[in-house]
């Protein structure tokens, strides 16, 4: 796996300092550049096209909170590519109360119905938030433990299942 905190020369980090990510970035475009290497071999200038899609790919994932939690993730090994993952029994059981909601407003298209699946949705976005950054600050303060990785992988898929939940109300809210 590309490891982009290297080539931007930055230790991991779930929030990595976005001033530095983007002045990295425009100094390795400007070194990599592919139209400084077009007078050199054929080998120079590829090596510059796939380095500068590499510096390119990194700052998208760099530049994104939601894409670098999940590239420390895989790059920390704690996280597989398509896993299935399975959330804890508790999460569901909240979430069914959420899907209900989303239900009734799907069905009734009301506006309490509306505000009342945005409200749970708010609050329960806000309880992982708080969960998810006193674990990513953990993290990147030097707890890099195996148990500290574990309990940020389930936020992350938390994480997504409101985030499924939060498009399938904007799906049903837009005309």
């Amino acid at each position: 796996m590309v490891n982009y905190f290297e080539i931007f020369g930055l230790p991991i980090s779930f929030h990595p300092p976005q001033e530095l990510v983007r002045k990295k970035y425009y100094e390795l475009c400007r070194k990599h550049h592919p139209d400084r290497f077009t007078q050199d071999s054929n080998n120079a200038a590829i090596n510059a096209l796939q380095m500068s899609a590499l510096i390119n790919e990194g700052y998208k994932i760099l530049k994104d909170a939601d894409a670098t939690l999940e590239y420390v993730l895989r790059l920390e090994n704690t996280l597989g590519t398509d896993e299935k993952y399975s959330l804890p029994q508790s999460f569901l059981m909240e979430m069914m109360d959420l899907n209900e909601a989303v239900s009734e407003y799907e069905m009734d298209r009301t506006e309490e119905a509306k505000q009342m699946s945005l409200a749970t949705l708010e609050e329960q976005n806000a309880v992982l938030n708080n969960e998810i950054n006193k674990l990513l600050n953990s993290y990147d303060t030097g707890n890099r433990t195996p148990e500290l990785l574990v309990q940020i992988k389930d936020c992350f898929f938390r994480k997504k299942y409101l985030l499924r939940i939060q498009k399938r109300i904007a799906t049903f809210a837009s005309p």
